[in-house]
């Protein structure tokens, strides 16, 4: 992996399990905050098009852009890159017996997915970042 998972820093958002509870919808804290996911080919994000900047549902931070979509067919939202390189967090997982590589929110540290390497997507990358959609919230261009 070219981006190198390194120790988290500290989120900049900060919420006890109850405040979370409060903010989210039931399906939004069990990925959000219990790194869950939403079942493929259901989210809203999965094949859109719209341009705009992709934000965290949870605290609204900037995480990705519509320009870094791609369509892998994999039942998730895909994007190569995101907005800034300090916009997430790389963290190994080594659940469900298999070593992948979570993708948190860097401001608030919500599990926003997946990244993997090496697939052979065209893309600048060689990366998937496979998000699931109700980790995202879009906000259109213009």
């Amino acid at each position: 992996m070219t981006s190198t998972p390194r120790p988290d820093p500290a989120p900049k958002v900060e919420r006890s399990d109850e405040e979370w509870r409060e903010l989210l919808t039931p399906e939004e804290f069990a990925v959000l905050r219990r790194a869950g996911t939403e079942r493929p080919f259901v989210g809203e994000y999965t094949d859109t098009e719209t341009e705009g900047v992709y934000e965290c549902r949870a605290c609204g931070a900037e995480l990705f852009r519509s320009s870094e979509k791609f369509h892998s067919h994999c039942g998730w939202p895909s994007f190569y890159d995101p907005a800034d390189s300090d916009a997430v967090i790389l963290r190994p997982d080594d659940s469900l017996g298999m070593r992948r590589v979570e993708v948190l929110c860097a401001s608030c540290h919500s599990h926003l997915g997946h990244v993997f390497e090496g697939e052979g997507y065209p893309t600048p990358t060689d990366q998937r970042y496979c998000i699931n959609s109700i980790s995202l919230r879009l906000v259109p261009a213009n």
